[in-house]
């Protein structure tokens, strides 16, 4: 998911207190228009029966330290927050000479700090390859249609678990399994947006300091046909790289069936050098995640049965309590491009209009 293998970079900002911001952030019930909502989620195994998603990561998960911007970095990315500033349109379509619309708030709110460090990151601080690859994100959002992707839309794809938001890994990252012994639907563009979906809902649930996921797949009982296609699997894997870039902490795969491995061997010319390094396999997952965050299936504590009714809908809920509460903070900070994602997140730390005013 990047093509950049420098480590993790953050500039002078206030500073951050990430396990504990998570933990009250997560915690208190999130206002929702207006009014507290609470799903009732699960902490760990010792919940008993778990069939929603975790509301937090345990106390002894934190975020991986991060490092200070140089003045090289911080200069360059002076240069892109200028440059996307100035944006007033975005194309529709890739396709040259496409039309062009206003830019919307939803894509200006996209264009946080963090999101311009992350491409900056992928592009190894080329400034002029990361402006251009986060306007062709923008359009690519666009003509892809993120905003349409609805949980009834995507739902028929998920009725029997194939994908689930659960736990969180050592580092605070949420955790998405991947399981294609589940698979219940023919091969089609809506199962690559499906990934898509529960990719967005993913980093819905990142908390502050957090800006990567740790993926798991389980092959166990996967039969021949299950497992994507290699069309597919290119498709994905350019959708990451290209529209994701940075967003993989981790990719813990295991059970591989010999049949798999060849299928590995294939698309791995499609995959970056740094993500290969990301990808572990047939590892010990205790190891990665607390056992009791980590699926009976994938070698931890949590007796977890998925039932669509229950899951489906708590998961939604909750992605959807904390974009409308990120909104609201947005609006709050003052509808600026390069906010603070901690801040947005519902950290107690200053917006970026507060820190340019204290400056």
């Amino acid at each position: 998911m990047t093509t950049e293998d420098a480590p993790e970079i953050i500039t002078d900002v206030p500073p951050t207190t990430n396990g504990d911001a998570v933990k009250e952030a997560e915690a208190a019930p999130t206002p929702v228009n207006g009014k507290t909502e609470t799903l009732d989620l699960p902490t760990s195994a010792a919940d008993g029966l778990i069939q929603k998603p975790f509301g937090k990561p345990l106390d002894i998960s934190k975020p991986e330290a991060v490092q200070t911007l140089t003045a090289d970095q911080q200069s360059k990315y002076d240069d892109v927050l200028k440059a996307v500033s100035a944006w007033t349109t975005v194309p529709n379509k890739s396709e040259k000479n496409s039309p062009t619309e206003p830019i919307t708030d939803s894509e200006r709110m996209w264009l946080t700090r963090e999101c311009l460090l992350r491409y900056l990151r992928a592009t190894k601080w080329h400034v002029s390859e990361a402006q251009d690859r986060l306007l062709h994100t923008l359009t690519w959002r666009r003509e892809y249609g993120i905003e349409k992707l609805t949980p009834d839309y995507i739902s028929i794809e998920n009725e029997t678990g194939k994908q689930v938001i659960l736990g969180y890994d050592i580092h605070g990252r949420p955790c998405l399994y991947l399981i294609p012994s589940k698979q219940n639907t023919e091969k089609s563009e809506r199962q690559i947006q499906h990934l898509v979906f529960m990719l967005e809902r993913v980093i819905d649930l990142m908390g502050p300091g957090q800006e990567t996921l740790a993926l798991i797949v389980n092959f166990n009982e996967t039969k021949s046909g299950q497992n994507a296609t290699i069309g597919q699997a290119k498709q994905t894997v350019s959708i990451l790289q290209n529209h994701y870039p940075e967003r993989l902490g981790r990719s813990l795969i295991i059970n591989v069936p010999f049949l798999i491995w060849g299928f590995f061997k294939i698309i791995t010319p499609f995959i970056d050098p740094t993500t290969r390094q990301k990808l572990k396999f047939n590892e010990d997952l205790a190891k990665h995640v607390p056992p009791s965050q980590l699926l009976k299936s994938s070698g931890g504590e949590v007796d977890f049965t998925y039932d669509h009714s229950i899951y489906w809908p708590a998961l939604n809920k909750l992605a959807e309590q904390r974009r409308e509460t990120y909104h609201e903070r947005w609006v709050k900070g003052g509808k600026l491009v390069g906010e603070f994602e901690n801040y947005l997140k519902g950290e107690d730390v200053p917006s970026l209009s507060q820190t340019v005013a204290s400056a």
